[in-house]
């Protein structure tokens, strides 16, 4: 089987136009089978989303989600934060061996 067969619950919830909380509760209520790749990342079937998303038995849910900008600031210094503080450390070193 390929990787690419197995898509992540954002994927799911985005495909069944549901909330990722309610494909966790599908997942509990055994109505969508999950797996675990390399017993760390929860995977589901893409065939098996299509199937039940093809069978009408999950009502789509109208939540919008914005991206707001004080998210988008958020995300930014979340996933560069490494990069951040190291140029700041170069910064500070490179003054000390210039300037004293």
């Amino acid at each position: 089987m390929s990787t690419s067969q197995f898509i992540s619950v954002r994927e799911t919830a985005q495909i069944l136009g549901v909330t990722e909380k309610k494909v966790m509760d599908l997942i509990e209520e055994r109505k969508l089978q999950a797996y675990r790749i390399a017993n760390k990342f929860l995977r589901l079937k893409k065939s098996e989303v299509l199937a039940i998303r093809n069978t009408g038995d999950i009502v789509k849910e109208n939540i919008p989600h914005p991206y707001t900008p004080a998210d988008r600031i958020k995300d930014f210094f979340y996933f560069n934060d490494f990069y951040l503080l190291s140029g700041i450390l170069i910064i500070i070193l490179l003054y000390i061996i210039l300037f004293t």
